[in-house]
């Protein structure tokens, strides 16, 4: 069991702006696994932050732990326009998580923002519930990587015809993301690869997310791929972001100059992504038993 008192104290690293970045990211990820009113009261705290690669982190954590305790807040933050557009559109994409009806309408509210990478991010929240709500017999597909993903996977399973719907601009964005997910489950060098295609399509959000299931996945054979999207200063920050943090997933030798040459970045986000990535590629390559260790750093003090 996990006191209230250690909730606290790993709380408050997170709050704590003269903390690490690293040590402020494993602290969150704590705090998600440990769960409880507690813990989001913590994580919500930190939204007032300056870092919005972090606070893309808080909105994420919130809504893989699908606790609708999340909900005020997350509301608040997709509503505040003085939040940077990849922290508003994370916390779209939580409330699509979560996956409670009562705000749909909210949600199509801000699926014509202003803001594409928000309005995009709405119109994918809206119809994962409203998938859930027509298919309440399915369930949306359990993750190998036990994500809560923004669609289901496709059903079907030919790689070809994955990458066909995938890659196709006319199709609509959420039968993209379902195939998107279809991929990442079916795994393999063939599918990395078809995936990898899709960093070169129109939509930055797109892009973003086609990032972070090449993260998931962890397969060497897009590194090129994420190198060059990280190298392009053309791209869009919240996508070089989210190709920092894969090929830190990643962490194979072949990641690691990159990482090294982008920490120092010109844009907050991609520095700070690639701070982050290098402690994700340094716990990778170590014997380190969790990423999220806070717990047990506690009690090694105590």
């Amino acid at each position: 069991m996990v006191t209230e008192k250690e909730v606290e104290l790993i709380g408050r690293i997170l709050v704590d702006p003269k903390q690490t970045l690293t040590a402020r990211f494993r602290a969150l990820f704590t705090l998600r696994n440990l769960g409880g009113p507690e813990a989001i009261e913590w994580i919500s705290q930190a939204f007032a932050d300056d870092s919005a690669l972090l606070k893309h982190e808080l909105a994420y954590c919130l809504g893989q732990m699908q606790d609708e305790r999340a909900t005020p807040v997350l509301v608040d933050v997709l509503q505040d326009t003085r939040q940077e557009p990849m922290v508003r559109h994370e916390a779209g994409e939580a409330l699509g998580a979560i996956g409670n009806p009562k705000v749909l309408d909210l949600l199509k509210r801000y699926s014509n923002d202003p803001v594409i990478e928000v309005a995009e991010t709405c119109q994918l929240a809206v119809k994962r519930l409203e998938w859930l709500q027509e298919n309440k017999t399915k369930s949306p597909g359990d993750s190998p990587y036990s994500s809560v993903d923004p669609a289901p996977p496709a059903e079907e399973q030919d790689v070809g015809k994955l990458k066909e719907v995938l890659l196709d601009d006319s199709q609509p964005l959420f039968e993209r993301y379902r195939a998107m997910f279809a991929l990442r489950n079916l795994g393999g060098e063939a599918a990395v690869l078809a995936l990898a295609d899709g960093l070169r399509c129109g939509s930055a959000l797109f892009r973003h997310e086609i990032a972070y299931v090449l993260g998931q996945m962890q397969h060497e054979a897009c590194v090129p791929q994420l190198t060059a999207s990280l190298a392009s200063v053309a791209e869009s920050p919240m996508v070089r972001h989210e190709c920092a943090e894969a090929l830190g997933a990643i962490a194979k030798a072949s990641c690691l100059s990159t990482l090294k040459t982008y920490a120092q970045d010109k844009e907050q986000v991609v520095r700070e992504s690639c701070v982050v990535a290098l402690d994700m590629y340094d716990y990778e390559n170590s014997s380190e038993f969790q990423y999220a260790d806070g717990l047990s750093k506690l009690k090694s003090l105590n």
